[in-house]
């Protein structure tokens, strides 16, 4: 009964943490790469400075992208020794997740950027895998997991 709790508890945190730790990073990369990167390779597709972007959607997005991080790469590394196989993971499922939004985007946008495209696969792989590792590792510290 005490293993199962501390597991629970273990993937609770993990996913708080790498929730927290992803929603941070992807601001701070947005409110940059959005001006310096998107806006030059993406034009009129990008909501501008004076639009306000749908914020009930980027909530739904996170919450949704959080739910399948936790699902797909904590719990199923949970009982690994091994810290590369949330690594892997991680960036299998960012990769997986950003490639079907971008490339499906690609293949129906007019003007959708490759080089966006690819980036931006790159980014949710590393994002994903970072989050998730980092969250994963803390939890099993905080709750000796």
């Amino acid at each position: 009964m005490i293993y199962l709790s501390n597991m629970i508890k273990c993937f609770l945190v993990a996913t708080l943490l790498a929730s927290i730790i992803f929603l941070i990073i992807d601001v701070i990369w947005l409110s940059f790469a959005t001006k310096s990167f998107y806006r030059p390779l993406l034009g009129d597709l990008i909501i501008g400075p004076a639009d306000k972007p749908v914020l009930w959607a980027a909530a739904l997005f996170y919450i949704l992208y959080v739910f399948g991080m936790a699902l797909v790469v904590i719990q199923p590394c949970m009982d690994s020794e091994s810290i590369f196989k949330t690594v892997y993971t991680g960036f299998i499922f960012g990769l997986v997740a950003y490639g079907t939004y971008n490339l499906t985007n690609m293949a129906v946008v007019k003007g959708w950027s490759p080089t966006v495209t690819f980036v931006d696969m790159f980014w949710g792989g590393s994002l994903t895998a970072l989050s998730a590792t980092t969250g994963l590792y803390i939890a099993k510290k905080i709750v000796h997991y």
